[in-house]
């Protein structure tokens, strides 16, 4: 087999369709896009979710509809009663939280909300408290820190 002999095989190359070239050609005068209108235009591109003047399935449904800030901070959440597992006097750390499984990894920050108890006084450092939260634990004795998160980069 010579380089001048190779050919694509059959039917796998199709001539274009070459319109606007007369009647005879049966691609001629209209083209091929039909009569008149926004689709028989040079350049017409129809938008994307277009339902052809139908109110689109976009902004049909509610929960599709609004405002998503995409800079928000996502927290990792624990909630007071799961700090009662730490013995009183203790240093509570987003390392010691994650070490105790109470938070998966600390590529997020963590907050402390008020849900639940708190038995003993501990001193809690973590990077948000919520405002019950830490009257909380300072009423019975225990102390809280705050601390600026900077993302971890591996």
């Amino acid at each position: 087999m010579r380089q001048n002999e190779l050919s694509p095989a059959p039917g796998a190359k199709k001539s274009r369709k070459r319109v606007g070239r007369g009647d005879g050609s049966g691609h001629g005068s209209f083209s091929g896009r039909g009569c008149k209108g926004q689709k028989s235009r040079s350049g017409f591109k129809r938008k994307r979710g277009f339902e052809g003047g139908q109110m689109p399935l976009t902004k049909r449904s509610p929960e599709k509809r609004g405002f998503v800030n995409i800079f928000r901070t996502e927290y990792s959440v624990v909630n007071l009663n799961e700090l009662n597992r730490f013995e009183s006097g203790s240093k509570v750390t987003p390392e010691k939280l994650v070490a105790a499984g109470l938070v998966k990894s600390l590529n997020r920050p963590v907050k402390i909300l008020a849900d639940g108890t708190i038995k003993n006084p501990i001193m809690v450092k973590a990077h948000k408290f919520s405002a019950t939260a830490k009257t909380k634990i300072e009423v019975i004795g225990g102390s809280v820190e705050e601390m600026a998160y900077e993302p971890k980069t591996n």
